[in-house]
């Protein structure tokens, strides 16, 4: 039986598939993949995966209420709300998206790309 693939590769392989218009939150990927107490571990790979200028949307991950968390790994919040903004995510706030009409689940991955209307 193969190995499974390093932390970080299953994170980055699951970010990939973050559809535009959609966030998702560090925990329900480390839940994704298995590790329910890793979403630490999920931050600190998509800041590896920010500063070796991965082509990943790390941008479409935040925190569990919605908080840009990650947003100084783009250098500041406002660079990774523009990038959401520009994908037609809505906000409940500066800086914090409505993941009620945003959030994607990883574990339904029918649901589609279009963002959820309320």
């Amino acid at each position: 039986m193969p190995a499974s693939p390093p932390f970080a590769a299953r994170v980055y392989d699951l970010v990939a598939r973050i559809p535009r218009g959609r966030v998702t939150t560090y925990g329900r990927i480390a839940r994704a993949i298995g590790d329910p107490r890793g979403a630490r571990m999920v931050g600190w790979a998509l800041m590896d995966a920010v500063n070796d200028a991965r082509d990943l949307p790390c941008h479409r991950v935040v925190n569990r209420v919605g908080l840009l968390s990650g947003g100084w790994h783009f250098g500041h919040p406002d660079l990774m709300r523009g990038l959401l903004v520009a994908e037609e995510v809505p906000f409940k706030d500066d800086y914090q998206v409505d993941l009620d009409r945003c959030l994607w689940e990883p574990w339904n991955e029918d649901e589609g790309a279009a963002p959820h209307s309320v």
